[in-house]
């Protein structure tokens, strides 16, 4: 029970923090007429007040708490659907419940809070003491719309804890490696930032519609800022995915490259039938390695591959390896006991690399300005090169524009 009550005093200041809903409920009491409207926290133990809009001194305030059986909000947390009463004393469901009867109204309208993983955090009502016209389509639609826009926020709020929580975590992994600390700045100025700054651009472009009422432009605004919370997310979650590969329990083992491979090629085989590529493998050596780590390297080597393939010429995507006696970079591999290194080269033929985006491309969000519109974050090679240094081993890139691109990996031999 103390779990509960510190996750929903979390979830409170979470509303407290979005200043779009005290427009929201002007918006609503004004529309209707009606004289108290709230955002109600709503779960089975408990209903709470987080934000109010209170003319008819109903009494509630932030933080208060009503019996939440006698409520209306538990009835809609069960079963997820909107309650409208426009007169109580002529409605045949209401006229003698127990809720109306006690708090003393004749007109209520409450629409569920739906969050983006589908839970139900609580509802957006309004009420009062006399009757309202509330069945046509202009004030359900609004009240729906505002709902979603409660939930869309709620989940921006969210984000922004994450996004914070996310960096200042990556910052001090990223402590570890000279070259990864100096991506840290722009991840935390740029890279989150940007969506960040749109949504909150989008926001408040969106409370000024909400005050005119021009319920269209505020839902294009409310997609716009559920498409930026998704970027978003997408970025936390490769953040996430990107501080996982530092976890000091994976162990190493014996892994066959060539079973990696033909893994790699059954998730890819959508892709790989789509396009036609033709994919030529050289047999591959056995190598000491975290296997799902080197599962995702030769599967976000092969998937840029395919993904960036010419749509003039049919993909072809070479895998090639040869043994090397000592490492060709002197000292930039680790010594240890390795007899020598394996080189492994992922070959194709499709756009190519600028020269000028080399250097950058095993950036944490790097993309080519020739690549933003494809699919992907400007990840996967970070996580390649992030897996290579987990394996005390190298990766590089040769490339010409329009003329393919290969990658190099190299690794200790067994």
């Amino acid at each position: 029970m103390i779990h509960k009550e510190v996750d929903l005093s979390r979830d409170i200041e979470r509303v407290k923090q979005i200043p779009i809903i005290a427009t929201l409920l002007d918006v609503v009491c004004q529309t209707t007429g009606m004289g108290f409207a709230a955002v109600a926290r709503v779960t089975e133990e408990r209903w709470i007040a987080c934000i109010v809009r209170d003319e008819i001194q109903f009494g509630l305030v932030p933080g208060g708490e009503l019996q939440v059986e006698s409520t209306v909000c538990n009835e809609i947390r069960a079963h997820h659907q909107a309650v409208i009463i426009d007169h109580v004393q002529e409605s045949d469901v209401y006229t003698n419940h127990h809720t109306p009867l006690q708090y003393g109204f004749q007109s209520y309208i409450s629409f569920p809070i739906i969050l983006k993983n589908g839970e139900f955090f609580g509802t957006l009502c309004a009420i009062d003491p006399n009757p309202a016209q509330l069945n046509n389509s202009k004030i359900t639609g609004m009240f729906s719309l505002f709902a979603d826009l409660i939930s869309f926020h709620l989940q921006q709020v969210e984000l922004l804890e994450q996004s914070h929580d996310t960096v200042q975590n990556l910052s001090q992994q990223l402590t570890n490696s000279q070259d990864e600390n100096r991506q840290y700045q722009p991840i935390s100025n740029h890279n989150l930032q940007e969506p960040l700054r749109k949504l909150r651009i989008f926001s408040e472009m969106l409370i000024d519609a909400t005050e005119k009422t021009d319920i269209d432009q505020a839902r294009n605004l409310a997609l716009k800022i559920n498409s930026n919370a998704q970027k978003v997310s997408m970025m936390i979650k490769a953040l996430s995915g990107f501080s996982v590969l530092d976890d000091e329990e994976a162990f190493f083992e014996q892994v066959n490259l060539n079973k990696i491979i033909a893994d790699v090629c059954t998730r890819l085989s959508p892709q790989l039938k789509a396009k036609n590529v033709t994919l030529q493998v050289d047999e591959l050596p056995l190598v000491n390695g975290i296997p799902l780590q080197l599962e995702q390297l030769f599967y976000h080597l092969v998937n840029n591959a395919v993904t960036f393939s010419n749509k003039n010429a049919t993909p072809v995507v070479t895998i090639s390896c040869s043994t090397l006696p000592h490492s060709p970079l002197n000292d930039a591999l680790r010594a240890g006991k390795q007899s020598g290194f394996v080189e492994i080269q992922i070959k194709d033929n499709g756009v190519g690399i600028e020269k000028s985006q080399l250097e950058k491309i095993f950036d944490i969000f790097s993309q080519g300005p020739y690549n933003k519109a494809l699919a992907g974050g400007g990840v996967g090679l970070a996580y390649c090169r992030k897996i290579i240094r987990n394996h005390s081993g190298l990766i590089k890139a040769q490339s010409e524009f329009g003329k393919g691109a290969t990658f190099t990996v190299i690794l200790p031999a067994i």
